[in-house]
């Protein structure tokens, strides 16, 4: 490959979408720097230390879902492999354990319904005009439990189109997990750009660009710039919104308003051994995912591998009553929903209890949120942030991808493949 140094690049945010983009622009002959506000690289991947649970748990993203050619590309590059999930899914309603494989209720009108939708609207308003009975009580649960848990969305403003790609092309598809954790991969990556001669800077807190004489410049706390003759921001939407931005810049991320973005708070809870899998004279030892009416709704384990570690999922509007909970409030509250869920004392939990985190990612400061979710206007708003203007300012990430997975690091990596073949086919 011949180097051609002939443009600069600077690259706000290390996490997937930024790391692949450098990777791109680098492999072309690009000069890239890329500035991370964190002391590491990855984002909303967030690898927790082996000692601490046993084998590298997620604090953040964990598993690839459906097909992520980009991913499961990347992963054979990396020498790194894909370990389908197993097992079996459960249910806890009213005090009792139950396979939770069956279709909600009235499914077969759900699927005529959205069949049959000419025009998006909030799902919400959705079972509002079509499933407003008693009747479909238990059907309007179900979906709005998806809704939030699934998508961390907000029902009043999640997309139902998006639900039916969802549902009725081939549901959320399969997923699995990648041997050695997703901070494999960003370590793959990042060595890539480092090899491919990209700089990373590392607890560079960029708060404004500017744009001069058709180049970019990007300001950080403490003084330092960077000047380049474009930047990409990948940084999560909420953040976008606390960097200072050249006019043109900030009218087109104006409309990442129309994009949701939900939260998630994600407990992580390592136990002596594996007591759940005997739990209400049930043979549990392949549980994969159990769902209940819990505070923490969703737990699921490490199976088939056997680290005794249950994950709970908290997501969507309702966290917003825990926004300003310490870390050990929250995992207080993830124990209690154990506790209820497997009607067992508080006592009784902790005896076993080996480790334990909560992250909530509304509470990070650099990222003020967990992933983007489509509603009935995001399509268009992606296309007004992903169109290219002839400015120097770009913009990436998982929340400007347009197929069905958007919110995912499949999404991100190949929003940030995408943007750097838009710069190399238009741009410096």
């Amino acid at each position: 490959m011949t180097a051609s140094h002939s443009g600069h690049i600077v690259i706000i945010g290390a996490g997937a979408a930024g790391l692949m983009a450098a990777r791109e622009l680098g492999r072309a002959g690009k000069r890239v720097t890329i500035l991370e506000a964190r002391d590491r690289c990855g984002g909303r991947i967030y690898p927790l230390p082996a000692a601490e649970f046993g084998y590298p748990a997620e604090g953040g993203a964990e598993f690839v879902h459906g097909e992520a050619p980009v991913t499961r590309t990347l992963l054979r590059e990396a020498g790194l492999s894909l370990s389908p999930l197993h097992g079996r899914r459960w249910s806890v309603k009213d005090g009792a354990l139950s396979q939770s494989d069956s279709p909600p209720s009235h499914a077969g009108q759900l699927y005529q319904a959205l069949a049959e939708l000419e025009a998006d609207l909030p799902i919400a308003e959705f079972l509002e005009r079509h499933f407003a009975g008693h009747q479909y009580g238990e059907l309007r649960r179900a979906i709005t439990r998806m809704v939030e848990g699934y998508d961390a969305a907000d029902p009043a403003r999640a997309s139902t189109f998006a639900l039916r790609d969802e549902w009725m092309d081939r549901g959320p598809g399969t997923q699995g997990r990648i041997v050695g954790g997703y901070g494999a991969l960003i370590d793959f990556l990042a060595a890539e750009c480092r090899r491919l001669g990209a700089l990373i800077h590392l607890s560079a807190v960029v708060n404004a660009i500017e744009e001069s004489g058709g180049r970019a410049i990007a300001y950080c706390d403490g003084g330092g710039m960077h000047e380049g003759d474009a930047v990409i921001l990948t940084v999560p939407l909420p953040v976008l919104a606390e960097i200072a931005l050249p006019p043109a810049a900030r009218e087109k991320a104006a409309a990442c308003a129309q994009i949701g973005f939900g939260n998630v708070v994600k407990i992580l809870l390592r136990f002596a051994t594996k007591w759940w899998a005997e739990a209400g004279g049930r043979d549990l030892v392949d549980l994969s995912f159990l769902l209940s009416s819990a505070t923490v709704p969703t737990w699921w384990t490490q199976h088939p591998a056997m680290d005794p570690v249950l994950t709970g999922w908290f997501a969507g509007p309702k966290t917003d009553t825990v926004a300003h909970f310490a870390e050990e409030e929250l995992v207080g509250i993830g124990l209690a929903s154990l506790a209820e869920t497997f009607g067992m004392t508080l006592d009784e939990l902790k005896t076993g209890l080996v480790a334990a985190r909560a992250i909530n990612w509304g509470n990070d400061p650099f990222a003020r949120g967990a992933y983007s979710y489509a509603t009935p206007k995001t399509r268009e708003a992606q296309s007004v942030l992903g169109t290219p203007d002839g400015g120097c300012v770009y913009f990436s990430g998982e929340a400007l991808y347009r197929g069905r997975d958007m919110g995912t690091v499949e999404a991100a990596l190949a929003s940030g493949l995408e943007r750097a073949r838009t710069i190399l086919a238009t741009g410096p």
